[in-house]
C-alpha cells in the first residue's frame, strides 16, 4: 500500500459511472439510461409508462416503481413518449404536465383520442393550483398528485389505480369455455382433455387470455412472458404465437381467436 503525505486523510473513491452520467448524457427526449436490474416480471407485474424531463426525478420514479415489481419506460420529451405509444402497450402512464416540446396533459389528449380511453393515467406534476388538478381530470386524467411525491402514497395510488383497470382473477381455476387454466397446477384443458403446452406458450396462453380483447404489442408480451426488457429483434413472440393458435385450435370454431396487428402485436378476442 502507497504511503499518504502525512497529514492527508483518506479520500472516498470518486463516484463512478453513475454520478458522472449527469453531466455526460445529453438531454435527449427519451431516456437511454441503463435499466436498473429488475425482478423477472410476474403475471401481477405490470408495464410502465414514466413521462418526467428532469433525470434524476425519472431516475427516483423508475427505483420505487421497479422495486414494486414493475417493468418501467421513461421518457424525457412528450414526442418520444407519443412516438413509442403508437407501437407499444403499457399499462399505466405516470406524466408531468411541464416536458419539452409536447406537454403532459396533450400526451394525455394523444393518449385519449389515439389508444385508450382505459389505461390509466396518473400525473406527478409540480402544478397544484386547483383549476390545473379539475383540468387534468375533466380531460382524462385517472388520478394526480403535487410534487414532491411521497413514495408510499405515490405507490398506493397506482396500485389502485392497476386494480380498477386489470382485475387479478384470485381463483385456482380460470374458465373461458371451452377452455380451462388450473393456475396452480399451470395446466391448461380444452373440452376437458389436457393441452400439452411448453412453460412459456402457456404463460403466453395466460396473459392473452387474461388480457381478452385487449391489443399487446410484441414488446409488451416479450416482457410479461420471458421477462426482457428493451426492444427486441427477435421473432420469438411471433413464433410461440404460431404455435399457440395450432394448439389450442384458436379458430372461430373455439370461440377465441388471436387477431395480428401489423408492426404492432396481438389480441386475443371472441370469435362471432
Amino acid at each position: 500500500m502507497r504511503n499518504r503525505p502525512k497529514g492527508q486523510t483518506k479520500r472516498c473513491p470518486r463516484p463512478l459511472r453513475v454520478l458522472a452520467l449527469a453531466k455526460e448524457v445529453p438531454r435527449q427526449c427519451y431516456d437511454r439510461w441503463p435499466r436498473p436490474k429488475a425482478p423477472r416480471p410476474t403475471l401481477e407485474a405490470m408495464r410502465v409508462a414514466i413521462l418526467e424531463d428532469d433525470p434524476d426525478q425519472l431516475a427516483l420514479l423508475r427505483r420505487w416503481v421497479v422495486a414494486a415489481g414493475h417493468d418501467v419506460h421513461g421518457y424525457l420529451c412528450g414526442r418520444e413518449a407519443i412516438r413509442d405509444a403508437a407501437r407499444e402497450s403499457y399499462d399505466l402512464w405516470v406524466l408531468d404536465w411541464q416536458v419539452p416540446d409536447v406537454s403532459g396533459l396533450d400526451v394525455l389528449d394523444w393518449i385519449r383520442a389515439n389508444v385508450s380511453q382505459r389505461v390509466p393515467v396518473l400525473f406527478v406534476t409540480v402544478r397544484d393550483a386547483e383549476e390545473d388538478v379539475v383540468r387534468a381530470l375533466e380531460r382524462g386524467a385517472d388520478d394526480y398528485v403535487v410534487k414532491p411525491p411521497r413514495r408510499a402514497e405515490l405507490l398506493a395510488r397506482m396500485a389502485a389505480l392497476l386494480r380498477r383497470a386489470y382485475p387479478q382473477d384470485d381463483e385456482a381455476v380460470l374458465s373461458f369455455p371451452p377452455y380451462q387454466f388450473d393456475v396452480r397446477k399451470r395446466t391448461l384443458t380444452c373440452d376437458g382433455r389436457p393441452v400439452e403446452l411448453t412453460p412459456k406458450e402457456y404463460e403466453l396462453a395466460l396473459t392473452l387470455f387474461r388480457n381478452l380483447g385487449r391489443l399487446l404489442s410484441r414488446g409488451h408480451l416479450h416482457e410479461a412472458v420471458w421477462g426482457r426488457f428493451g426492444e427486441t429483434q427477435s421473432r420469438t413472440v411471433d413464433t410461440h404465437v404460431s404455435q399457440l393458435r395450432k394448439k389450442l385450435g384458436l379458430t372461430a370454431r373455439s370461440g377465441y381467436r388471436i387477431v395480428p396487428v401489423y408492426n404492432y402485436g396481438y389480441r386475443l378476442e371472441r370469435a362471432d
